[in-house]
């Protein structure tokens, strides 16, 4: 055998094959690496090196088996790398990740490998035999080969093989420096007072922030990903806002974690890599494998909402500058949008949204409505495993189980915001369901929720709801899993596709029956007032001016980095923006993008470059199904199997747009998504 005995070389023995967290120390993670990476591509040489006649059988179905130490050691340690990183983790990281690049580069552009794969292609396109899952893994797997170089000569594959490696490097060094820049970025308080408008608990929760950093007797408001931070909504003291604001939108951007140079040499890279693979842009190249088709077509979609958007900020900005006027406001700045906007909502439509808080219990949310929603939708029971151990105190785990009793898998909620945790929310997997390999899935969502004080329940507000029930809707697209071959298994689907379920769960956070449970007052037990629930609803529309210009806006400086040539790389980032705002006519200086550059996680560091179009455009599925689901009851079984048989269970075995055609009966039709968002013309 290669190499020595780890925790990875056999399957985790636990259920489910969690991983022995217990068991793994950080020292463990390089040894293990570097036998499963030579395992892994011993095994890939018998496959290429073979001398006969080329089959599904013995060629891709073989590199389907492989690789198991290799895919146990990298998914514990990425999972690990993004909720707990330490300097001794971001040190093997630093050294990993450009070794496995160049293991993948020696797989994908080994040309006797790829000639198999090919001839196996081109035989069954001329007399096919395959059906299924088969046929769809053989497509994938020739694309994937494809896209990645395969075809390129002997100096074309040393190129490119350079070009991945020093763009793995930046990329790690991209996510780095934010995770340490975002925390460094933390703003500090010295004086309660300052802190007026925000309720005792989330005093409370700052004040053991800043203990945790040492700081005793301060208070510290640490950041979430996005640039608008939830606290600019409550905070009265204006030059408070105003520093909060600043700490986000300047984050990586100077000092010694400066994430400018890194992304102008991510940029000119990909575009070279874009052009050796024969493709315009890393944008073309991008969408090359997408349900949307082709830049044309992208274009057409975004171009229908911008107008739309930005015309509806603009009535919005001017109703928030009249309310800032009656405070003495002259001139309405960022960092006061937030606070006025809420203020309108509240009297407008006497929604206090800090008052909501008390009614939202993480543990009930859970309970009663996250969890609930899926029970009676598919009928799935979660069992607490308090016998298991996660990665970090914090994790909890529950079994899940079907109607029948039957285990699906387990599932580790991660919630609360920590140092070492990268920011955002996110579902990932430990094991991937797949029957080839006879696995079932364990699943994670991991929050950034405060962490409330000591003896103190834990409050979400409502984005960290819809959040909740939005990561749970990833979740089940994991845990529902029905696929036999590991590239197929649960979420992996284009990524303009995956964001679509996820979407859709979040349609049940204001459903009335599910409500009536979640939603009560934590010290009282009253439910929340449905006269409240209804003016919630009848504000829906307000603010959607905002929030859909500062996503636009993130999706075209997206877009906009990943479409310029090798040679029209820029010299100033700050500038670039700006210009890339103005020219897709959304630069509205009070909407600033959802993420700027230098913290633009999902593009940089992230998987979505030249993909965060992927979220709107997912929505015209979502907006289509969750207007199907409540026209045919709602909240039930029926709803849940056929959106369990048709979308949840296939994962990328079938192709996505025909899956959810399976779920919908036609194709998508955009209006449900226009309607939503407020940018229907006005009859």
């Amino acid at each position: 055998m290669i190499g020595g005995m780890s925790v990875f070389t056999e399957p985790s023995t636990l259920p489910f094959q969690l991983p022995p967290f217990a068991e793994i120390g950080v020292e463990d993670f390089e040894p293990a690496f570097d036998t499963g990476m030579q395992m892994h591509l011993a095994a890939v040489r018998w496959i290429a090196d073979r001398t006969d006649e080329p089959t599904f059988d013995n060629t891709v179905l073989h590199l389907e088996r492989v690789g198991t130490m290799l895919s146990r050691v990298s998914s514990t340690f990425f999972n690990l790398t993004g909720s707990m990183s330490t300097e001794a983790l971001r040190a093997v990281e630093a050294r990993v990740v450009p070794a496995l690049t160049a293991h993948n580069d020696r797989i994908r552009l080994d040309p006797a490998l790829f000639a198999r794969i090919d001839a196996v292609h081109r035989a069954e396109a001329a007399s096919p035999t395959l059906t299924g899952e088969d046929a769809q893994l053989l497509g994938r797997y020739h694309l994937d080969f494809v896209l990645a170089g395969a075809g390129l000569d002997d100096d074309g594959r040393r190129a490119l093989a350079e070009l991945n490696g020093r763009l793995s490097t930046l990329t790690t060094t991209f996510g780095q420096n934010l995770l340490k820049a975002t925390e460094a970025a933390a703003v500090v308080i010295d004086d309660v007072a300052d802190l007026d408008g925000l309720s005792d608990d989330a005093i409370g929760a700052a004040a053991a922030a800043a203990t945790d950093r040492g700081l005793v007797g301060k208070y510290l408001i640490t950041l979430v990903l996005p640039t608008g931070q939830p606290l600019l909504k409550v905070l009265r003291n204006r030059d408070v806002r105003r520093r909060l604001f600043e700490a986000s939108v300047h984050r990586a951007e100077g000092g010694e974690h400066d994430n400018r140079p890194v992304l102008l040499e991510i940029v000119g890279l990909r575009a070279q890599r874009a052009r050796l693979l024969g493709f315009g842009t890393h944008a073309d190249a991008t969408v090359a494998d997408q349900t949307v088709g082709s830049l044309a077509a992208m274009d057409e979609f975004l171009g229908r909402v911008v107008g739309p958007a930005v015309a509806n900020a603009r009535v919005e900005a001017q109703q928030l500058a009249e309310a800032a006027a009656a405070d003495g406001v002259t001139e309405l700045e960022p960092w006061d949008w937030a606070y006025y906007s809420d203020r309108i909502y509240r009297d407008r439509y006497e929604v206090d949204t800090a008052a909501l808080r008390p009614y939202f219990k993480l543990d009930r949310v859970l309970t009663d409505g996250v969890f609930a929603a899926a029970r009676g939708l598919f009928g799935i029971e979660m069992v607490p495993r308090a016998d298991l151990t996660g990665y970090h105190p914090d994790v909890r785990i529950w079994e899940v189980r079907d109607a029948s009793g039957e285990p699906i898998g387990l599932f580790l909620g991660d919630y609360f915001a920590r140092d070492g945790k990268r920011g955002g929310a996110w579902m990932s997997s430990f094991v991937d369901q797949n029957h080839l390999h006879g696995t079932r899935p364990v699943i994670v969502n991991v929050l950034n929720i405060p962490r409330p004080a000591a003896g103190e329940p834990a409050l979400v507000t409502l984005d960290e709801l819809r959040t909740l029930f939005h990561e749970f809707g990833h979740a089940l697209h994991g845990l529902f899993s029905d696929v036999r071959y590991p590239r197929f298994s649960g979420t992996s689907v284009p990524r303009d596709f995956v964001e679509y379920p996820s979407q859709v769960n979040e349609m049940w956070v204001f459903w009335p029956e599910l409500l009536a449970d979640y939603a009560r007052h934590v010290h009282t037990g009253e439910p929340l007032p449905a006269e409240v629930v209804g003016r919630i609803q009848a504000a829906q529309l307000w603010g959607e001016g905002f929030g859909t210009v500062e996503y636009l806006a993130a999706t075209l400086l997206d877009q906009a980095w990943h479409r310029i040539a090798p040679d029209e790389v820029p010299a100033d980032v700050v500038a670039f923006e700006t210009a890339a705002l103005a020219a897709a006519g959304i630069d509205l200086p009070l909407v600033p993008p959802r993420y700027r550059s230098t913290y633009f996680q999902h593009i940089f560091d992230g998987g979505y470059s030249a993909g965060y179009y992927s979220y709107i455009w997912s929505e015209v599925l979502d907006a289509d199904t969750v207007d199907m689901i409540t026209d045919n009851g709602g909240l039930t079984r029926a709803n849940g199997d056929h959106l369990r048989a048709t979308l949840l269970s296939v994962g990328g075995s079938v192709d996505a747009l025909d899956a959810f055609r399976n779920l919908r009966g036609r194709d998508a039709d955009i209006e449900p998504l226009l309607r939503r968002r407020g940018l229907l013309p006005a009859e």
